[in-house]
């Protein structure tokens, strides 16, 4: 019998999943947030409702060779964590005290919304360039870590 993934890994594979709804040309983004185990919105990067994405319009940060982790204004999407609280906002969902799970590190614009959201932690599988989070998330006792997950295949239980 294979063995139950922890709940730290569910929900991180749960915002991989999330990621494959991006339509960014550059990272799939997958945001989940959780609160008493239970799922309250999700979000991945991608354009503003009824606008062209970058899959149909084309990649504006790689035509102008903007290096990742840098300059996020110049950008069609919303990131994947900003559109889960927004998501929460728009449904009218308490996130308050919850945990967020994303598939990167956030950056620094993502970080300012989780503060002002009242998420208490942050968990990501990978670390993504820009880590200028780090120093907000500690000044207000935000919980972060990463998991480097190696394997996302889903388990078989028999």
């Amino acid at each position: 019998m294979s063995e139950r993934p922890s709940w730290d890994n569910y929900f991180i594979k749960l915002a991989w999943l999330v990621a494959e709804r991006s339509t960014c040309v550059r990272h799939h983004v997958g945001a989940v947030i959780v609160r008493d185990k239970r799922i309250l919105t999700t979000g991945y990067n991608g354009a503003a409702t009824s606008t062209q994405d970058c899959l149909e319009k084309g990649c504006l940060r790689n035509e102008l060779k903007i290096p990742s982790g840098q300059r996020h204004e110049i950008c069609r999407a919303i990131h994947a964590e900003q559109n889960a609280i927004i998501q929460g906002g728009y449904n009218g969902i308490n996130i308050k005290d919850s945990i967020l799970y994303c598939t990167h590190s956030p950056c620094v614009l993502c970080s300012k919304m989780i503060v002002n959201a009242g998420i208490k932690k942050v968990v990501a599988d990978i670390e993504y360039p820009d880590d200028t989070f780090r120093k907000l998330f500690f000044e207000v006792n935000i919980e972060f870590s990463t998991l480097h997950l190696k394997d996302l295949t889903i388990a078989q239980v028999k």
